[in-house]
């Protein structure tokens, strides 16, 4: 790649960050030209569903909201013990979770905000240490917060490599969650203003995963760098309509690898001032 070609695409790249006016004034999104509205839901796949606990009050859960603002950190290094289904199902409920309609069935109101209520994103999950689960490919269904087993697979470290792109700690995680992205839901709605404003929802969903994370004494850590063919292969994807875009393992951390933590960052010696 040229020079050249390098600063056109960062120049591409900056356009999309702007929110520009569209050019043609009688442009309509499908809500405002009458179509009818994509589901809210995917549709389970699989008759292995799987029910989640809710009583966090049982949760012991580490310190005030500020408290756990102020220790949230990138965890990349971590003890491979189980969690519990119940800190899983925290979790989901934390990023996902569905606390009510709006309307009959217009959208959803979730633990996170989205751009229009459109909630366009799915989680899928890599488990491969949670009591009670067998290691394998789930995906949450919010709206009756379940999981469902998409299969059970032993080699779960393999695959979590090659979709972290050989970032091997992420393979000591317990768990990996994989975020898609179900276009039309908020293409409907916003069309082609979508993109911009959905990478931006996808944020809430990441930090509230860091929260609910640091607040349960787990350790995780975003990835944007991911091989995109082989996550959306597994988890049955078509890669258009849907797809994975983003990931997030977490796992079980011990103060004593702190040192280890701060090796990731060894680099930043070798700049100067």
């Amino acid at each position: 790649m040229t020079k050249e070609e390098i600063l056109e695409k960062i120049e591409k790249g900056r356009r999309f960050m702007h929110m520009a006016d569209e050019d043609d004034p009688d442009y309509k999104t499908d809500q405002y030209s009458g179509v009818k509205q994509p589901p809210l839901f995917k549709d389970p796949v699989s008759d292995r569903i799987i029910a989640l606990p809710t009583d966090f009050a049982s949760l012991n859960l580490t310190g005030n909201l500020l408290e756990v603002i102020n220790a949230r950190s990138s965890h990349r290094v971590y003890t491979q013990e189980n969690i519990t289904m119940l800190e899983l199902s925290f979790l989901l409920w934390c990023t996902q979770g569905v606390k009510g309609i709006r309307g009959k069935r217009y959208a959803t109101l979730r633990t996170v905000p989205c751009g229009g209520a459109r909630h366009e994103f799915e989680t899928y999950l890599c488990i491969q240490y949670v009591e009670g689960l067998k290691p394998g490919y789930y995906h949450y269904l919010p709206q009756t917060h379940q999981l469902e087993c998409l299969k059970e697979t032993e080699d779960v470290k393999e695959f979590i490599s090659v979709t972290e792109q050989r970032q091997d700690w992420a393979c000591k995680a317990s768990v990996v969650f994989y975020y898609s992205m179900v276009a039309y839901r908020a293409e409907w709605r916003y069309g082609i203003f979508t993109h911009r404003v959905a990478l931006i929802d996808a944020g809430y969903v990441s930090e509230n995963l860091y929260l609910a994370s640091t607040a349960l004494g787990l350790g995780s850590c975003a990835i944007g760098a991911i091989s995109e063919k082989e996550a959306n292969e597994a988890f049955g994807l078509d890669g258009n309509e849907e797809f994975i875009f983003l990931s997030h393992p977490v796992g079980t951390i011990q103060e004593s690898d702190k040192q280890k933590e701060l090796d990731f960052y060894a680099f930043v010696h070798d700049y100067d001032d």
